[in-house]
């Protein structure tokens, strides 16, 4: 068996879903698992996370598994529905939904009255992703308040710069210019916003990324602001090689010795999740000493230098990314984002579970 392993911390999970909750100062928390909860399971991660106050992601199928496994939180479907066969499955499994367009107020003509469907209203304030334009606001809002299957609603809006210099502010002045008058309750707040900003955590905070101990600040790591690594990828020494002056390392030669240099070769790959992009120099934990990468990553296998790590073997262990090595830093390192590298991990890694 590959020696390639995810270990996904429990403990971590709930300690950082804490950390979200005391930031939040007594808005409710409904904790982000979409996309099989950033890589870590979701039922593993709702699981660890049954205390939460409702939880939020994307997939109809995914939302239905958590009914059926008992959990009975408020479970919001952040992109709402894409047809009216999805809308009947939300009614019957009492999920919330975003709407954040005029089509999907369309295909809600046929609800019949009594369903109660609980409804957050997405308003753009500058994403431009999802949400109601502010001039079409008002009347989404008063469709919504007519109908007679809507039971409870609240405004949600999304921050682009929470994370950033720029900041919410803007974004909040536009939602107190459209909606400041409603006193309908409030999801404005991710990760970031939860962290840095407490002027916008309301009635409803949505921690995403941090439950997974990643910073989602681009200038710090999970450990800068209190967060505890969930997922730690880690591997072994498969092979030692001695280089000299001249020798080439993997497909390209996009690593050639200067002088003689001991390296060695980990089991993991782009197949494994690790991104082909990051360049030499990426950092990698070999038996509790920092190193970093050399030459192109390969499907199954990287190459690391051994240079200042003398008793390494086969067989010493290799953390990837996770504890003693921030996933941030590789994330840097390859030009892309933690969220990336987590979401990634391939089905043929090996999960184990600490409580």
């Amino acid at each position: 068996m590959r020696p390639i392993t995810a270990t996904i911390n429990l403990e971590a999970l709930r300690h950082n879903y804490e950390v979200a909750r005391r930031h939040a100062r007594g808005a409710k928390a409904m904790a982000v698992i979409k996309a099989n909860a950033y890589g870590h399971g979701l039922m593993r991660a709702a699981r660890a996370l049954a205390e939460a106050d409702g939880y939020a992601l994307v997939e109809l199928d995914a939302a239905v598994r958590l009914r059926e496994a008992g959990y009975r939180q408020r479970i919001v479907l952040l992109e709402g529905f894409f047809d009216v066969r999805e809308l009947a499955v939300i009614m019957e499994h009492k999920l919330a939904t975003v709407i954040h367009s005029s089509e999907q107020l369309d295909m809600m003509k046929d609800v019949p009255a009594g369903a109660q469907l609980d409804v957050m209203l997405k308003l753009n304030t500058g994403m431009n992703r999802l949400g109601f334009q502010a001039s079409e606001f008002q009347a989404a809002l008063a469709r919504v308040k007519a109908h007679p299957a809507v039971g409870s609603i609240t405004l949600i809006t999304h921050f682009a710069n929470a994370d950033d210099d720029k900041g919410v502010a803007w974004q909040l002045r536009m939602l107190e210019r459209v909606a400041g008058a409603d006193s309908l309750p409030r999801s404005l707040a991710n990760s970031a916003a939860i962290l840095r900003h407490p002027e916008t955590h309301a009635d409803w905070v949505r921690p995403g990324i941090m439950l997974y101990g990643c910073s989602p600040f681009p200038d710090s790591t999970g450990e800068d602001v209190g967060l505890k690594p969930v997922m730690t990828l880690a591997s072994e020494l498969i092979s030692i090689r001695e280089l000299v002056a001249g020798d080439a390392v993997g497909y390209g030669g996009g690593f050639v010795a200067e002088h003689p240099i001991r390296i060695g070769v980990v089991a993991c790959g782009y197949a494994d999740g690790y991104p082909r992009h990051a360049p030499t120099g990426s950092p990698v934990l070999v038996g509790g000493t920092l190193t970093h990468t050399l030459g192109r990553v390969s499907m199954d296998m990287l190459s690391v230098d051994l240079s200042a790590i003398s008793d390494a073997r086969v067989g010493t262990r290799v953390v990837v990314w996770g504890e003693g090595n921030p996933v941030e830093h590789v994330a840097h390192a390859a030009g892309t984002v933690g969220y990336e590298l987590l979401c990634a991990v391939a089905p043929r890694v090996r999960i184990i579970e600490e409580p």
